[in-house]
């Protein structure tokens, strides 16, 4: 069973304020819509500590880049529309940064903002793509054209002893 998701404060707040009301758990969580489960831990949690906030968003690692981080490498992006991956983490390390990051990190963070190649087609990029498919590498075709006529042939073959069993099972004809 996974996670469900997290209360907002005004929600929390209803759940104290119905139980202080006098309404079961049973009558709270059908009134939110939710399990009789959440609404005791969290009027437990607000009966023992005072507090209804939820402590899960601050939970887990912190990122290596923070917003100011990422206004910074969409502005490097912007500036240079025709840089690549590589140049655009070498120039967010030199900025300047208190931590330097990885070139893995800088990917995915691009990615998370929204920059991909499918979305980014530039010169550079177009230029590449085309050494790619027009280099040495590129595939030979002429060997499918004549396995392609190869299986024509033996279709035809197959349909015309089709054709001729037929006739001579066929006295009619």
């Amino acid at each position: 069973m996974g996670k469900s998701r997290d209360f907002s404060e005004f929600e929390r707040g209803m759940i104290v304020g119905a139980r202080r009301a006098g309404c079961s758990l049973s009558q709270t969580a059908n009134l939110l819509g939710c399990s009789r489960t959440a609404v005791s831990r969290v009027h437990r949690e607000w009966w023992h500590k005072q507090k209804t906030s939820s402590d899960r968003g601050a939970s887990g690692r912190k990122r290596l880049v923070d917003e100011n981080g990422e206004k910074r490498l969409a502005s490097m992006l912007e500036a240079n529309r025709e840089a690549t991956v590589e140049e655009i983490h070498a120039m967010y390390n030199s900025s300047g940064v208190e931590k330097p990051i990885s070139l893995r990190t800088a990917r995915r963070t691009l990615k998370r903002l929204g920059y991909s190649r499918s979305n980014r087609t530039t010169a550079a990029g177009m230029e590449a793509l085309l050494e790619e498919t027009s280099g040495p590498e590129q595939l030979d075709t002429s060997g499918l054209q004549s396995e392609k006529q190869n299986d024509s042939e033996l279709k035809i073959e197959s349909s015309t002893t089709e054709l001729a069993c037929s006739n001579e099972n066929n006295p009619e004809t």
